[in-house]
């Protein structure tokens, strides 16, 4: 029992079109039985009240007599196609013994719009390459206006592909909605040179110099740097060696020993064990051991953004290059280093982080005078786009940029 009515529901970065009959996240078509579409209408249509359980067996199949476990089995499945689960129950909230409700913040739109339309950026990637040590080449790419907020580098990007990525394309878009946000693949990734032979991936201060070349790069005399994961020790050694270049510096999901420094044998022998897994996962044919790989990032995940990310993995780097990357920063500390940053500084880090520990997050902010703490809940290393960790991710950075 469908609604026909042209009405465009957007809630949690997803579209339910009542008129195309489509539900679609991140701006994809997500495909669902129509009984799921059904139920999931239904309660949003209703969203503010308790829907009973008998109401919505009346609603989506009439006269038909179905069990109860059928409206679980499509409550579930409906869960899944929004980026919901029934232990966080962020979009839809089973109330015991009564039926379920509708909890997200939902707003009517244009039936021919998008989520990316209503953020008014043009997501189109400027592409510009610097040169750096040894005579390599950087792939630079930039979208948005404003003052520049420089993501550094981190291994498993391309700058080319990103917008359309599940994985990366709502950073690009929200973060470019205030800033001129500029990001590069690291040396043996993506459009950047991939030839690593004689390179000393280690030594923190390549990675040093070759964010300050993007950096001299640009049309500005100070940026606000952005250090997600691996590209937060460089972000961090660059503004306390350069803190007439960096107004503010942003770190996420961070750290400041590697995992070989954190007096812990377990990380360090799960340091080994990720630079094997890498070598695996990129010299297999079988896209199995790529998506473990994937796995740690994104345990949130949906079945068909896993699909996309282990596709990047292997479009990203090569066999060769891929334990080198991983094992980069393993023996890295810069615990002394963290304590003589005077920029001002976010420090943020999901509390279920299994990449990297929230302890470390926590333990980094602890080092660098006068830094900002702020806990995110989450399990994802890399935010995704209907975690709610995400937009407060955004609301902290846009709010703290803006001082």
């Amino acid at each position: 029992m469908r609604d026909d009515g042209s009405v465009q529901l957007r809630f949690e970065g997803c579209e339910l079109d009542l008129d195309r009959l489509e539900l679609r996240r991140g701006g994809a078509v997500v495909r669902v039985e129509p009984q799921v579409f059904d139920v999931l209408a239904h309660l949003v249509r209703n969203r503010g009240r308790v829907v009973p359980k008998e109401e919505l067996l009346d609603e989506v199949w009439g006269s038909r007599f179905v069990s109860e476990s059928a409206l679980t089995s499509r409550i579930k499945d409906a869960r899944r196609a929004v980026g919901d689960n029934g232990r966080e129950q962020r979009v839809i909230r089973t109330v015991h013994g009564r039926g379920y409700r509708f909890v997200a913040d939902a707003e009517e739109g244009d039936p021919g719009a998008t989520a990316s339309d209503q953020d008014a950026v043009d997501v189109g990637v400027d592409i510009s390459f610097v040169e750096v040590r040894g005579g390599a080449s950087l792939a630079v790419g930039a979208t948005g206006a404003g003052t520049p907020l420089v993501k550094t580098a981190t291994w498993m990007t391309h700058v080319d592909k990103d917008t359309a990525s599940p994985i990366w394309a709502h950073w690009v878009r929200c973060l470019s909605r205030r800033h001129r946000y500029v990001r590069y693949d690291p040396r043996g990734c993506g459009l950047s040179d991939r030839d690593l032979r004689g390179v000393a991936l280690d030594d923190l201060d390549l990675w040093v110099e070759d964010l300050q070349a993007v950096i001299d790069g640009l049309d500005a005399e100070r940026v606000a740097l952005l250090g997600v994961s691996q590209g937060g020790p460089t972000a961090l050694v660059y503004a306390v060696r350069h803190p007439e270049r960096v107004s503010h510096l942003i770190l996420f999901g961070t750290y400041a020993r590697g995992m070989r420094r954190r007096g812990d044998p377990f990380q360090a022998r799960q340091a080994g064990l990720q630079v094997d897994l890498a070598r695996v996962a990129w010299g297999s044919h079988s896209p199995a051991f790529r998506e473990v790989f994937a796995k740690q990032f994104v345990p949130g995940a949906a079945p068909e953004q896993i699909g996309w990310f282990t596709e990047q993995l292997r479009l990203t780097t090569d066999e060769v290059n891929a334990p080198l990357l991983e094992a980069a920063f393993h023996d890295l500390d810069i615990s002394d280093l963290a304590r003589q940053v005077r920029t001002p500084t976010l420090v943020m880090h999901a509390v279920g982080d299994d990449a990297v520990p929230f302890e470390e997050g926590r333990r980094l902010a602890g080092l660098i005078p006068g830094a900002q703490f702020v806990p995110l809940e989450s399990r994802d290393h890399i935010l995704l786009e209907l975690d709610p960790a995400f937009q407060q991710l955004v609301a902290h950075i846009d709010r703290f940029t803006a001082t």
